[in-house]
């Protein structure tokens, strides 16, 4: 089919809906000219939903319930018809007959279109060939849908649709509510999890003076009374570590962090994070509690440790493998950076390798050892792995490594072949961290957008005193992706970011 009959079928179509649209138009004035406007109606007394009729079939059978629903089937057969109405949790098919509900109310409701929704006060039974059902002595009009659902027209595939119209995907695709009723589980989890070890759920601000607590460009807004411009929080970290100076000794949130950078199948320029801090531990401590959440709650919402996730099998069972970036480096393609001390031989090498070093200002043998992991190992690591030891260079939060001041107390979890999670012994000597705070503002001076501010204040409560401090951060999406078997993070959000339609 070329471009023209692309364009006059979907004219074709447009044209469709809008006669669609106008005549369910006219059956609404009708109704409000007949003082019958579902609109008016404020409340509507059901009794039970679709899904406990159907579980509990002996319990309800014979007896009257009042229902309602979203007409997503319709069969008129003279005087008698079936209609099947989907509500929250399950579809439910019921009998209406003109005998029940008498001549004029029948008649109205053979008007009803598919996307109405409708209440339903009658007897539940089965028909003849088992399928349970409610025998209608009312049908009540309750909201009248004015546009076709979408599926007539552009099909129920259609992922761009299908993130742009969530309400309409939910109510097409029931089956994609699974996926998110799964998060909030896996959500409810980890506040289970925490609360139990005694953290305390805080709340940070989202907006701020000063965008900090990773490395990433912010989004930046404009407060009018205050004539002042602020950031959309990259990361939670620094204000939960506050708390920890402030004597708070387990501290987390899960919250919307905001990141103005690309869009992929992994990536959305908001999404959420969870971060917890704990005083007296470590990084190894986090490691403990990173396998516990992902394994017990593997364990609680799937009743297994062992998923497949895109068609491979992962282990999700605590004991997963710990090796430090260099070791997976050399392990991976036989480059042992303990051999390379100088920034010269790390740069001559990445050349010799054929790996960019996008930035002059991250010519160094920290980022290069980054970029070799990048090149030849995150897409290796399938089981759950933890890489440990990373450059000070990319770390600007993490405690230098007591016998290698080269490289940070710091890890990341990776599994099938991306990173889930982020984690440090948390850096608290003031003067080291005013001075690493110092070269990142040098770097986005220098052009790195994605440098970190220096933030005075937090200087100022390293001053007050911070104790040795563990700290780790999850991906909420990524880890609900997981579990789910969702191939891009626009399956685990509901409201994804997307292009306006009306966008060039």
């Amino acid at each position: 089919m070329n471009e023209n009959q692309n364009n006059n079928n979907e004219q074709i179509e447009e044209l469709d809906i809008n006669h669609l649209m106008q005549i369910r138009r006219d059956k609404l004035k009708e109704l409000q000219e007949q003082g019958k406007d579902p609109f008016e109606i404020t409340k509507f007394n059901r009794t039970n939903t679709a899904g406990q009729i159907k579980a509990n079939y002996e319990q309800f059978a014979e007896k009257d319930v009042t229902i309602a629903g979203r007409i997503i089937a319709k069969r008129i057969m003279g005087k008698a018809s079936f209609c099947t109405i989907q509500d929250c949790d399950e579809k439910i098919q019921s009998y209406v007959s003109i005998n029940d509900l008498g001549e004029e109310s029948y008649k109205a409701f053979k008007t009803f279109d598919i996307g109405d929704i409708i209440g339903i006060t009658g007897f539940v039974f089965k028909t003849r060939t088992e399928e349970i059902s409610v025998h209608a002595k009312e049908v009540t009009l309750l909201s009248k849908s004015l546009r076709p659902l979408p599926e007539k027209f552009h099909g129920l595939k259609d992922p761009d649709l299908r993130y742009r119209q969530r309400y309409t995907d939910l109510i097409v695709n029931p089956e994609v509510k699974e996926s998110f009723v799964i998060r909030s589980k896996i959500i409810s989890n980890i506040r289970k999890i925490l609360d139990e070890k005694g953290y305390l759920e805080v709340e940070t601000p989202i907006l701020n003076t000063i965008s900090g607590g990773a490395s990433a460009r912010p989004f930046i807004t404009h407060h009018n009374t205050l004539d002042l411009d602020m950031y959309l929080r990259i990361a939670l970290e620094l204000n939960l570590k506050r708390l920890i100076v402030g004597g708070i000794d387990k501290v987390y949130e899960i919250g919307r962090v905001f990141r103005n950078e690309g869009m992929d199948i992994r990536h959305n320029p908001e999404f959420t994070e969870l971060e917890l801090y704990a005083a007296y531990e470590d990084y190894n401590d986090m490691m403990d509690i990173t396998e516990e959440i992902f394994s017990r709650t593997a364990q609680e919402i799937l009743g297994t440790t062992k998923i497949t996730y895109q068609g491979q099998e992962i282990d999700l069972t605590p004991g997963w493998k710990r090796i430090t970036m260099i070791d997976s480096i050399k392990e991976a393609c036989g480059v042992d950076f303990n051999q390379i001390t100088s920034d010269e031989e790390a740069v001559a090498l990445a050349k010799e390798r054929g790996i960019e070093i996008p930035d002059k200002t991250k010519e160094t043998r920290g980022d290069v050892i980054s970029l070799f992991f990048d090149e030849y190992v995150e897409k290796t690591l399938i089981q759950p792995t933890f890489i440990y030891e990373y450059p000070v260079e990319i770390s600007p939060l993490a405690k230098k490594c007591p016998n290698n001041k080269k490289m940070t107390e710091r890890f990341e979890v990776f599994i099938a072949g991306r990173e889930y999670g982020n984690a440090f012994s948390e850096l608290n000597d003031p003067i080291d961290q005013y001075e690493r705070f110092k070269k990142q503002v040098e770097a986005k001076e220098a052009g790195d957008e994605e440098a970190a501010m220096m933030d005075e204040d937090y200087i100022n409560a390293l001053e007050i005193g911070l104790p040795p401090t563990g700290g780790l951060g999850i991906g909420v999406d990524r880890l609900v992706m997981l579990l789910t078997d969702a191939a891009s993070i626009r399956d685990v959000l509901l409201f994804p970011t997307m292009k306006p339609i009306n966008n060039p």
